[in-house]
């Protein structure tokens, strides 16, 4: 019997210590467990989606269908789909232009609901005075639909992107000023009177204890608001026309090009997804 054989016998005999595991199987653990990981995230929603594709498309393969399958808006709209960044000047351009105008109307009117709603939230929350007079005004005005207020704002901009804009900070002020209020008046009675011990100024009182206290609450609202102005600038544009991507989805309808709508009803949808999930990024960063 061989040295080496007698050594693997020693370690293998009952009572003896059993081997260490190799350094290499920790990190192989390690990347198998995060493969699993990332396929319990990203497997079910892929499943869900190839089940609601063969659904469509079954249901649009049926003879008299009124609307495209999804093989045929593929088919139909490769074009646009291929090439985004096309510009022949006027409307006709790629669809990467016609979002990013209306990103742009969004980005503008939600920067200004953001400011406005934030510090009119502080304000209504931290008088109990302002509350009584302004939150029933607010309750009132939240619920007026996007669209009755674009011609107030075609009369008083006399421009599109002026009014566009103005239909976006309307339409989502309202929830940032509502939650943020709720968020200042939940603030706990003990930091209250630690800025009181402290004699905080106004404006160290609002940085060093109303922000950090209500940072969940405002950001609720500042998701809400962003869902709110993704909706707006859709409708807003397909009545004041233009470049943007609700103009886009209201001229593929005039021209009766069903696939070109519903691919731009999927780049609303992904664009919106992206938008929730980066104030919510900023969210967690700002709270963190």
């Amino acid at each position: 019997m061989t040295l080496v054989s007698k050594v693997t016998e020693v370690v293998a005999a009952p009572g003896s210590k059993p081997e260490s595991p190799k350094p290499a199987q920790a990190p192989a653990r390690s990347v198998g467990k995060a493969l699993r990981e990332v396929a319990a995230t990203v497997v079910p929603p892929l499943v869900g989606l190839a089940v609601l594709l063969g659904l469509w498309e079954l249901a649009c393969a049926q003879p008299g269908a009124m609307l495209p399958g999804p093989s045929k808006v593929l088919k139909d709209t490769w074009e646009l789909i291929a090439h985004p960044f096309f510009d022949h000047g006027g409307t006709d351009k790629g669809l990467f232009w016609h979002l990013a105008a209306s990103l742009k109307r969004v980005a503008m009117g939600f920067s200004i609901s953001a400011s406005v709603g934030i510090l009119l939230g502080v304000v209504i929350g931290q008088s109990r005075l302002a509350y009584r007079a302004l939150d029933p005004i607010f309750q009132v005005l939240r619920t007026v639909p996007p669209l009755a207020w674009l011609p107030i704002s075609l009369a008083a901009f006399k421009a599109a992107d002026p009014s566009a804009i103005f239909v976006i900070f309307i339409t989502s002020v309202w929830p940032i000023i509502l939650n943020t209020a709720v968020g200042v008046r939940n603030i706990p009675q003990d930091y209250r009177n630690v800025a009181a011990v402290l004699r905080l100024s106004p404006i160290e009182f609002f940085a060093k204890i109303v922000i950090p206290a209500t940072v969940p609450y405002i950001f609720t609202g500042l998701k809400i608001g962003i869902g709110l102005s993704w909706l707006a600038i859709v409708a807003a544009e397909m009545l004041i026309g233009g470049v943007g991507i609700g103009f886009f989805i209201w001229d593929a309808w005039n021209s009766s090009l069903m696939s070109e709508i519903i691919l731009a009803l999927v780049y609303v949808g992904l664009v919106g997804f992206m938008l929730d999930r980066l104030i919510t990024f900023i969210g967690k960063k700002v709270a963190g």
